[in-house]
């Protein structure tokens, strides 16, 4: 967490959008992100020891999905992607019964 408190202290004093300065100045009330689903939701925090190789990997990616154990999109949500691989799925567990 230090990491990301003097970077983004770093950034605000450097920005030049307001919103992007205090979002970034409010290292103390770090943001909350709800996601409401219908799917299983699986959070991978990559700061945790335990997730150190997933840290290596992704440190400068974030946020990054995986669907079913595959890479899907990283840095942005791609709703046109996701849609797709979802019918595809759903069309690989239809033909599968």
């Amino acid at each position: 967490m230090l990491w990301f408190e003097s970077t983004a202290k770093q950034l605000a004093k450097y920005s030049s959008r307001p919103l992007w300065r205090r979002l970034c100045a409010a290292t103390t009330n770090t943001p909350v992100l709800t996601l409401f689903t219908k799917f299983i939701l699986q959070e991978v925090d990559i700061t945790l020891p335990e997730n150190a190789v997933w840290y290596d990997k992704y440190k400068y990616d974030i946020p990054v999905f995986h669907l079913n154990g595959q890479f899907l999109m990283k840095h942005r949500v791609d709703v046109k992607k996701f849609e797709n691989q979802l019918v595809k799925l759903e069309f690989q567990n239809d033909e599968n019964q």
